[in-house]
């Protein structure tokens, strides 16, 4: 995707007859009459007044035609209505697309930077494509807005919101790649490349490392695998970072989940289980913003990958593990693998002292239950203004969150009878009860996210595209800089 250039001249002054090259032009505006100083007719104008929002208009210039869509701003208030514009945004691209229209020019008459902004990311989101395996397909070409006209929105904005719409892509594309091309090796390159490419710190444990930290829980569930097992470390300190204490972010890399001895069915189950690395795929996505926007917050990420098969060595329901912190835990369905992996990475990751620790996965069937497609849970023991700007953060980019209770009871459910712990509860609460499992393995603020409803869209919805979402990158980013803004 080129970078938009930015004119810091008013939109008022912007005459429609400029357009050139540029087939397609869209105008945010407010109200019709702010059009009139830009050049349009009474008729337009007139047709404006009269028709909703949203709709789309041909103008013809008197030398050449060109397609213009005029969005009305301001219809609605707050995260609401900067997810309208982002929808908006979305629609405008896909009919730019039916149109051929290849270089687009975007003007904010309303001089409004976060419509701007809202309406610009989903034009961008949407024009996510994964066709890395079309071999009768020419790579097709997709509408850009190499234009941005505005007063408020320069140049520096619409680099940030380009870094991090690549990093959106980043996930979704590791999301969306095949088992059989992304092993816990592969992933582990792919991250290693990311490193070298914007700039952090990337180590990729092998087997016998593994082994020799006892990160049992995750050698046991690469037991049925034919392929090895990784663990990768992320670390970006820059020189100037405002906190001395990492942010630790980690990621469930369950690579492909066949269920293991306890089998999934295919149907809508097992069938896109190459999303169960979601988790690793927000945190591999948000190194890659941070470091390309080079923001002062020292982070470490941590991924347990695996895939989880049924081969002649898998655990067997009944089986006891040994995890890297020392507690037992016997294993009742080996479908609940990820909370195994994660507990020896969250165990690890106390000898970084974190300021706070926040985990991704696609854990559990409940979470999804219970909120559907429309936000992730939210559950963990840090303060509440933590989890308040966090939650704040998922509003502000649609990526919204809803708390879930963690009672005690819920942990009362994950004591073993032969073991220290088990690793299923009930199926009622099931959300919660996975959470109670991962907090006996964490010694520090720590806040997890269940991101099984979110991560992966079955079709596509304005400009989230069928396959891996990104979901949690735009969130974490969003967070991370009000953290470096206003110091929690």
């Amino acid at each position: 995707m080129a970078s938009p250039k930015n004119k810091r001249t008013s939109s008022k002054a912007e005459n429609p007859k400029s357009a050139g090259k540029i087939k397609a032009v869209i105008w945010l505006y407010h109200k019709p009459e702010e059009l009139k100083v830009a050049g349009f007719d009474k008729d337009l104008i007139a047709l404006l007044k009269s028709r909703s929002a949203g709709k789309k208009f041909s103008y013809h210039t008197q030398t050449s035609e060109s397609s213009f869509w005029f969005e009305c701003t301001g219809l609605g208030q707050g995260s609401a209505e900067l997810e309208r514009l982002r929808k908006s945004g979305a629609a405008v691209f896909a009919a730019a697309m039916k149109e051929s229209c290849a270089h687009v020019r975007l003007v904010d008459a309303q001089n409004s930077p976060d419509y701007t902004a809202a309406f610009l990311e989903g034009f961008m989101l949407a024009s996510y494509r994964f066709d890395a395996f079309k071999t009768r397909e020419p790579g097709v070409k997709v509408p850009e807005i190499v234009e941005v006209v505005s007063d408020t929105f320069g140049k520096k904005e619409a680099e940030a919101l380009k870094r991090i719409t690549e990093a959106v892509f980043t996930a979704r594309d590791l999301v969306n790649q095949p088992s059989n091309h992304q092993t816990a090796a592969q992933l582990g390159k792919a991250v290693e490349q990311m490193g070298k490419e914007y700039g952090f710190t990337v180590d990729v444990w092998n087997m016998s490392r593994i082994r020799a930290q006892k990160f049992g829980g995750l050698l046991a569930v690469n037991r049925g695998s034919k392929q090895e097992p990784a663990f990768i470390v992320m670390n970006y300190k820059p020189a100037k970072a405002v906190n001395k204490k990492p942010i630790v972010l980690v990621g469930k890399g369950v690579v492909f989940d066949t269920g293991g001895l306890s089998l999934k069915p295919t149907p809508q189950s097992m069938d896109y289980m190459k999303c169960d690395m979601a988790g690793a795929a927000v945190v591999a996505g948000v190194f890659q913003a941070v470091a390309a926007l080079k923001l002062p917050i020292y982070l470490v990420g941590l991924i347990p990958a695996t895939d989880n098969r049924p081969g002649e060595e898998a655990i067997c329901p009944g089986d006891i593990i040994d995890t890297h912190k020392g507690l037992t835990v016997e294993v009742l369905n080996t479908d609940a693998e990820g909370r195994l992996i994660l507990a020896d990475a969250l165990s690890y990751a106390s000898k970084y002292e974190p300021e706070l620790l926040v985990d991704f996965a696609t854990l559990t069937g409940a979470a999804a239950r219970a909120l559907g497609t429309y936000g992730s849970a939210l559950m963990g023991n840090a303060d509440e203004v933590v989890k308040e700007n966090l939650k704040n953060s998922g509003d502000e980019v649609y990526e919204r969150l809803a708390e879930l209770p963690l009672w005690e009871e819920y942990a009362d459910e994950m004591n073993g009878d032969i073991s220290d712990l088990k690793n299923l509860g009930k199926a009622e609460g099931g959300a919660q009860t996975a959470a109670m499992f991962l907090r006996n393995f964490t010694d520090y603020p720590w806040l997890h996210l269940d991101i099984a409803g979110t991560a992966f869209s079955h079709q596509a919805s304005a400009y989230i595209t069928k396959g891996g979402t990104g979901v949690g990158v735009r969130l974490m980013v969003s967070f991370l800089r009000k953290r470096i803004a206003y110091g929690s």
